[in-house]
């Protein structure tokens, strides 16, 4: 059978830069930070008081009262994006066959939140006052269920779940279900809303987070010699994959087309990544020869780059060992430098980030790189401000917890 095209037609986003694509873009291409203290819940007595709290996203006036109700907000993200997404493609939905389209959604916890409320209530109130929708508010396949619901689709409609690359992963899964022929449409990406008293407890008592509490903007800084952890944050990115043929039929606009990619898995610790790097570097590798694309051909990558000690160094090694020689001559970036770390939902935020750059030909910034880490030198990570560039071939990194790691390419069309 032959290969089928991939074409990207539409984003949605809702993150700490905002969520609207133009207020994205615009927060990118000014390397302005989302980082800042906590207001949704009270963090006084925790080490670490700051995060990337979603900037601009009102659900209720997006959902009525009886969605809201059945929501987690890791799911009401997801759904608010998935729409905008769909708006952005100038899709007509009734034109599809609705088996023929799917929804592929990508999540590290899932609806956390709604545990915690009910666990809350449980412990206060008894048995009796514990929410029957809390095992269909809490699972982490909600998000692509309700996506599905409130579009009319009725193709496949499931969840990944692989940490912090469930975005990543997630639109990988939807490029090959296109290739495949499997799918003519699926809408894909991340979503994660677990910014909570007891999850930053977790990762402060990991002693993963930074704990700049009195330089918030200043707190994320991959592959900086003074980073001291990542910055937990929260969000969601959707985009819309179709057949090219198809996409070009209707006329639609197209941001990138999916050349390849790869899965591999370190299989050497819960927490952290496998200190050579080799697996992270053939998932690069893989994802380029799926792609048939040289080396030469990548003129960016978007880095995993969380502003951790371990993570950071590692990627950086791995990126020299796949690119040799013409490592230093291709703009590296982290966007989490200004979103923070959003988990399951990066990789997929971080696509959209790059779908952006591609649109508009500019390269982003990795703020707050002032002291290179020497066990990162050798590459150009574009500190200085944002770079104007064509970007014909993007790499983008996307790796987590239990060493998943994932990588993909886009294309200029």
């Amino acid at each position: 059978m032959k290969r089928r095209r991939v074409a990207i037609t539409g984003v949605g986003v809702a993150c700490p830069l905002g969520a609207e694509k133009s207020e994205f873009l615009a927060a990118l291409a000014q390397g302005r930070s989302g980082v800042a203290p906590i207001r949704s819940f009270p963090a006084e007595d925790l080490e670490v008081r700051i995060a990337a709290e979603i900037s601009g996203f009102p659900p209720e006036g997006f959902f009525n009262a009886k969605e809201l109700r059945r929501m987690d907000r890791f799911t009401l993200l997801a759904a608010y994006c998935a729409e905008k997404a769909v708006a952005d493609s100038r899709l007509d939905l009734d034109a599809l066959d609705p088996v023929r389209a799917a929804v592929m959604m990508g999540t590290g916890i899932g609806g956390l939140e709604e545990i915690i409320s009910q666990h809350d209530a449980l412990l206060q109130k008894g048995p009796g006052r514990v929410s029957p929708l809390t095992v269909p508010r809490a699972m982490s396949g909600a998000a692509a269920s309700l996506v599905s619901m409130r579009l009319g689709l009725h193709g496949p409609a499931f969840s990944v779940s692989s940490a912090c690359t469930s975005g990543a992963n997630a639109i990988l899964s939807a490029a090959w279900q296109v290739r495949h022929g499997m799918s003519d449409v699926v809408l894909a990406g991340g979503t994660e809303a677990t910014l909570n008293r007891l999850t930053l407890s977790g990762f402060i008592n990991m002693k993963a987070l930074s704990r700049r509490n009195d330089n918030p903007s200043g707190a994320c800084r991959p592959f900086d010699q003074d980073r001291d952890g990542f910055v937990m944050g929260e969000g969601a990115g959707v985009i819309v994959l179709e057949e090219m043929d198809r996409a070009k039929a209707r006329g639609a606009e197209i941001y990138a087309e999916v050349l390849g990619g790869a899965m591999t898995s370190d299989a050497f610790n819960v927490c952290l990544p496998d200190p050579d790097g080799r697996w992270a570097a053939r998932a690069m590798r893989d994802a380029m020869a799926d792609a048939e694309v040289a080396t030469e051909r990548i003129s960016y990558i978007n880095a995993h780059g969380t502003g951790t000690k371990a993570g950071d160094e590692i990627e950086a090694k791995a990126i020299r060992d796949v690119f040799g020689d013409h490592a230093s001559g291709i703009p590296v970036s982290s966007t989490k430098s200004m979103l923070g770390h959003l988990l399951g939902a990066s990789g997929a935020v971080e696509i959209v980030a790059c779908l952006l750059s591609m649109r508009n030909n500019l390269i982003h910034r990795t703020l707050n790189l002032e002291n290179p880490d020497p066990a990162c030198l050798g590459l150009d990570f574009v500190a200085e401000g944002t770079r104007e560039a064509g970007l014909d071939c993007v790499l983008k990194n996307s790796f987590g917890f239990g060493g998943h790691n994932v990588a993909l390419v886009l294309g200029r069309v």
